[in-house]
């Protein structure tokens, strides 16, 4: 917690003021601090303190995380990855001058990741084109930035993981349909109805491989005995948000000037998607019970109808202007730290490339099925986040065919944290967050037993005589 308490944040609350054309001692008067302070901040002659941010966030309505040296926590990583690379012999630049970059121009920064990204595709193509499953790493890092997942990705992140229109459309549907007073499957059903589509519940084996299959010709909408309730009323969802918001949908994908078809498709499922989930858990009265509720994933779920991951996932979504929840970030990785879902309404640092940290619950979550973990975690740039972790299991479990089990992480900047009911008991003051890495390629942590490869940037250490509990050691400079 310590060192959320002393950012340094002088040219962001600058800018944030001049934006917003008012006086140093207009400021001030707003937040309730002498003008004197205000001009020792913006100098950088003191820290914020994690009062006056949470201040800041409350009078100007934004994120703690905006004002943090470099906000833009993944861009930071980005560049200090990029950094790293032995061609540029920069590895041993400090990281206060990646911040001053990042803090005095991170348009430039962006700029510089970018270019490095091409220089890294065209140096490692020789090697994929060769033999593309000679190097799983670098067919990864070939590829990561050109994929349609990755594509996506970037453009939910860019926005906050919030899509105003969509969002408000869905709340007036939820409105009108009363979902609040009616049953939701049954409503929804209806809905669908007045399009003349009836939805069947059918059995597995007709089903097949298929959970959710839709008969444009007959008008029929089959789902697998194998969903849950809750999984029935999101598919019913989806195809609601493709019958009567296909001119939104269609705006916002030609908008983002897509080439790639399967990006295209991929970006039109996935606000399909985010329709659904903002249709049953409409955004006023979903934001409204989180509050009341201090973030309960569990209680949310039976309030809403909704499983664990749609509840977890809906939370990362709440970035409205004028009505913002805590700005989560939102993970669900499998056993062997594959990340297949990712997305963040702050500024959580994901890897590109590779794993996750071993040391970060989400893994460890796997030993307690169904249970809810915390834990404070530090990056390396030294901020802090408060994470939660539990198991989910997918739909299609049968006898000799169980379903896959996976792990859902939700998290938020450390300064949020007591805002949550999962933080109660938990000594924030006090407690020594758990330093993670990005992954054990990219990380610089000495000494770690739970490191798998040595970082890109330094060079292998092996002495004979010796064994440690950290597999790989390396020199620091």
């Amino acid at each position: 917690m310590a060192r959320t308490e002393k950012l340094i944040v002088g040219p962001r609350l600058r800018l944030l003021r001049q934006s917003l054309g008012l006086t140093q001692a207009q400021m001030a008067a707003e937040l309730g601090v002498s003008p004197s302070y205000i001009t020792l901040i913006e100098s950088d002659q003191r820290p914020a303190s994690a009062k006056l941010l949470m201040r800041l966030a409350e009078v100007y309505d934004l994120n703690v995380s905006e004002l943090a040296p470099s906000a833009d926590s993944q861009l930071a990583a980005d560049l200090g990855a990029a950094l790293k690379d032995p061609a540029l012999g920069l590895a041993g630049l400090p990281r206060a001058e990646q911040e001053a970059v990042l803090r005095a121009s991170p348009r430039l920064a962006q700029a510089f990741v970018t270019l490095h990204d091409r220089y890294r595709e065209a140096v490692l193509r020789p090697f994929a084109d060769d033999n593309p499953l000679t190097d799983r790493d670098k067919v990864e890092a070939l590829t990561e930035s050109s994929r349609p997942v990755e594509t996506v990705r970037v453009w939910f992140y860019d926005r906050r993981n919030y899509v105003d229109s969509l969002d408000r459309a869905a709340e007036a549907l939820a409105e009108e349909l009363q979902l609040h007073r009616n049953e939701p499957h049954v409503a929804l059903s209806a809905r669908l109805a007045s399009h003349g589509i009836r939805t069947r519940i059918l059995p597995a084996e007709v089903m097949g491989e298929n959970l959710r299959r839709f008969d444009l010709h007959r008008k029929d909408l089959m789902l697998s005995e194998l969903l849950g309730q809750s999984s029935r009323r999101f598919q019913i969802a989806v195809l609601l948000a493709k019958l009567e918001q296909e001119p939104e949908i269609a705006r916002l994908v030609g908008e983002a000037k897509l080439s790639d078809p399967a990006t295209v498709t991929l970006l039109r499922v996935s606000l399909a998607n985010y329709f659904a989930a903002a249709l049953v858990m409409p955004y006023g009265r979903f934001l409204a019970a989180c509050e009341s509720a201090r973030y309960d994933v569990e209680l949310l779920s039976h309030r809403f109808g909704t499983s664990f991951e749609q509840t977890a996932h809906r939370m990362s979504t709440l970035q409205r202007d004028g009505a913002r929840g805590i700005p989560f970030f939102f993970v669900r990785v499998d056993r062997a730290g594959n990340m297949s879902k990712r997305f963040s309404a702050g500024r959580f640092p994901f890897s590109r490339f590779g794993g996750t940290c071993p040391l970060w619950n989400i893994h460890a979550a796997f030993e307690t099925p169904e249970q809810v973990q915390t834990q404070v975690i530090r990056m390396p740039e030294g901020q802090s986040y408060f994470s939660i972790a539990r198991t989910v299991t997918r739909a299609g479990g049968t006898h000799g065919q169980p379903a896959q089990r996976l792990a859902i992480g939700l998290g938020c900047d450390v300064a949020y944290a007591p805002r949550l009911i999962y933080a109660d008991g938990v000594d924030l003051a006090r407690i020594r967050p758990v330093d993670i890495g990005l992954n054990c390629y990219l990380c610089e942590r000495p000494d770690c037993a739970a490191r798998a490869h040595a970082p890109l940037n330094r060079r292998l250490r092996v002495n004979e005589r010796e064994r440690s509990l950290a597999i790989f050691s390396f020199d620091e400079e």
